[in-house]
């Protein structure tokens, strides 16, 4: 019963936090909400494992990242995804959002996730290598790709906009 309660007391604790992560991976509201509760649902399933991790929080993050990897390799989101709606509760530029996500959607699915685990979620090299299963120096060309490609996506968008 102890490890069911402190399962349910952790997925309360860290839903949302989740569920932000899950966002910036995938770019839709309604498929991160669907990813959080995989997430969670392989928690619950690997609890007894999860619990004696190092970090609660890294297993969960992991979990998180493998299942959007492999959802998109499986083609189960598509190579299109809908725009992301305005979220009220976030503080900030709405069109800023918009702006970010999109070119945030414009990586491929593993930039994206080493993007967002390294520059959002704030870890470290070694911990983004670890958590994708791949070589720090794989992290950090892929993330150095990633952001020139974002820096041309938001250059592209700002000479749009400017010739409006």
């Amino acid at each position: 019963m102890g490890d069911t309660q402190d399962f349910e007391e952790y997925a309360r604790a860290r839903q949302h936090w989740l569920y932000r992560t899950a966002v910036l991976l995938c770019g839709d509201p309604y498929r991160a909400q669907d990813l959080t509760q995989t997430t969670l649902v392989k928690l619950l399933q690997h609890w007894g494992k999860a619990a004696r991790a190092d970090s609660v929080d890294a297993y969960a993050r992991t979990v998180l990242t493998r299942t959007f990897l492999a959802e998109q390799r499986r083609g189960l989101l598509g190579r299109r995804l809908q725009a992301v709606e305005d979220n009220p509760t976030s503080p900030g530029d709405p069109a800023l959002r918009v702006t970010l996500f999109a070119a945030l959607r414009s990586l491929p699915p593993r930039a994206r996730a080493m993007v967002v685990l390294r520059y959002w979620e704030d870890l470290s090299i070694e911990h983004v290598a670890v958590s994708l299963g791949c070589s720090p120096g794989t992290v950090k060309s892929q993330c150095s790709r990633a952001l020139a490609m974002l820096r041309e996506r938001l250059k592209a968008d700002e000479r749009i906009t400017a010739e409006c």
